[in-house]
């Protein structure tokens, strides 16, 4: 049996024991609602909009939370809101019986869920109200929701504050922070919208939407340490994908033109303000093309999803604005970091040389990194922060891109890009190596450069080896991230704030 934790929850438990002995249920089965506040006042407006006299009165039945309420003598005022919007709730002690006006006068709480009859009308404050004639409660809420205070700012619009104290208490009572959060709802609305537009725009576009397996029994298509789990049947260890890359390409194989996948990855890495160990993925791949098709198709279908959710391609993010409107810069990995760091890194062709120069301009990195991993550092450190508007950067060692076909003419460059935005690495993309044998070199290559680096490793897929066998179409892929995605396009500086329930750890 559930105990009271304080005054505040003892209050409401009483009040729950006196409704019950009035034999009024707090937890009704059945709901009437006619109309939600949104639809009501529409309703209200439309046939005041007529100016007809004779029109006859707008009857609704509305439901929703109890969001601030006022007692004045004889006369109860109350806004209720549901998932659409807030409506008044106008009650005058003798226009409901007496059980529900002893009801709503000393029982009723911030927080309770209630549902009122009656007929639409305006204030002479000029509200648009339900002129309650009947009254119910649908759900008791017997734990306070967080305090919420409100003020009406010089443009007349109602601002709120002052809820949670603790930031992060915020992500672990989620239920709560949404309820008295009209702007945190709005954050996963706007989610919403933007894996819509971003299936929208990939289905116009010829792209079929399909399914891969989350438990593998080989991890692939990124570098990342997997999460690693046990079927008890099968007596075999599974992983959580890390990446779709490897199951989307075999069905180019099997004569997919176009295929996408929005899902779960799961990599068993660092949390940050980018990451969460469980984050969403948009991987996308086309027959035929190469990386610079997937730059096209990239930029205009983030630019697509922009306008969708913002209703433009110019986005406000941290302070800056930026313009997402196709065509976006594109520039070189070498030139990139040349321009900021004044190192040109090929003129360091090993790791040791460069991991000096390196240090010698006082720029962390590790010895123990490869060249190519030491390049990577470079861009993370002195280029992406840097990198505001829209930008691709073109052509990346190959010891890091174990999927991508080479730059002709140059062994140690591979055809891929990755795609920045607001300081940020949104995505990543290739020119995809459909030669069997390259491949496996590559596999084997990668085994030899990370085989005491867990999070590097890339396990040898002798089943994708004998699907390019058969034949691998010339192919583009990309993977976006759908969460950082939604950061930039809801002004969000954390992936908390567009995670509905991120990783936290134990209190």
């Amino acid at each position: 049996m559930w105990t009271p934790a304080n005054q505040l929850e003892r209050e409401r438990f009483d009040k729950l024991n006196r409704m019950q002995e009035m034999g009024i249920a707090a937890y009704p089965n059945r709901v009437q609602r006619t109309h939600t506040a949104v639809e009501a006042i529409r309703a209200y407006e439309a046939v005041e909009n007529e100016n007809h006299e004779a029109a006859a009165p707008v009857e609704v039945t509305v439901c929703g939370r109890v969001v601030r309420q006022n007692l004045k003598g004889k006369v109860w005022f109350a806004h209720i809101e549901d998932g659409t919007g807030r409506v008044q709730l106008f009650v005058r002690a003798d226009n409901v019986s007496e059980a529900a006006y002893t009801l709503l006068k000393g029982e009723i709480d911030l927080g309770d869920f209630v549902q009122a009859s009656g007929t639409m009308m305006r204030t002479r404050a000029g509200e648009v109200s339900v002129l309650v004639q009947d009254f119910a409660v649908l759900a008791k809420a017997l734990s306070p929701l967080p305090v919420i205070k409100e003020r009406v700012t010089e443009d007349n619009q109602v601002e709120r504050f002052g809820a949670f104290s603790d930031v992060e208490e915020r992500y672990r009572q989620r239920y709560a922070d949404l309820a008295v959060n009209p702007d945190v709802r709005k954050v996963f609305r706007d989610r919403a919208q933007t894996v819509a537009a971003l299936r929208r725009f990939l289905d116009g576009a010829g792209f079929l939407e399909v399914e891969t397996p989350i438990l593998q029994p080989i991890y692939g298509g990124a570098a990342a340490r997997p999460f690693v789990t046990h079927h008890n049947q099968l007596h075999q260890d599974l992983y959580l994908r890390i990446s779709f890359e490897l199951y989307l390409k075999r069905l180019l194989v099997g004569m997919y033109d176009a295929v996408y996948e929005i899902g779960r990855d799961f990599r068993n890495e660092g949390v940050s303000f980018k990451h969460n160990p469980e984050f969403t993925q948009l991987e996308f791949y086309q027959a035929y093309t190469d990386y610079f098709g997937m730059m096209d198709v990239t930029e205009r279908l983030v630019a697509y999803a922009a306008e969708a959710v913002t209703g433009s391609t110019t986005i406000t993010f941290e302070g800056h604005t930026i313009d997402l409107t196709p065509p976006w810069q594109r520039i070189t990995l070498r030139d990139a970091i040349r321009q900021r760091c004044e190192i040109d890194y090929v003129d360091y062709p090993d790791a040791e040389s460069l991991y000096a120069a390196m240090r010698a301009a006082d720029i962390e990195a590790s010895p123990k990194d490869t060249w190519g991993k030491l390049v990577d550092t470079l861009l993370g450190t002195v280029v992406e922060p840097t990198l505001i508007q829209p930008t691709f950067i073109l052509d990346y060692p190959r010891d890091i891109s174990p999927f991508a076909k080479a730059v002709p003419g140059d062994p140690t460059h591979v055809e891929r890009f990755e795609m920045f935005v607001g300081g940020m690495e949104m995505g990543n993309a290739f020119t995809e190596l459909n030669d069997p044998l390259d491949q496996q070199a590559r596999f084997e290559e990668m085994a030899r450069l990370y085989a005491d680096e867990s999070d590097e490793a890339t396990p040898l897929d002798e089943d994708y080896l004998r699907a390019m066998r058969y034949g691998m179409p010339p192919c583009g892929g990309c993977g976006i991230g759908v969460d950082r995605l939604v950061m930039l396009l809801t002004d969000r500086s954390t992936i908390r704030e567009v995670l509905l329930y991120p990783h936290l750890r134990e209190k």
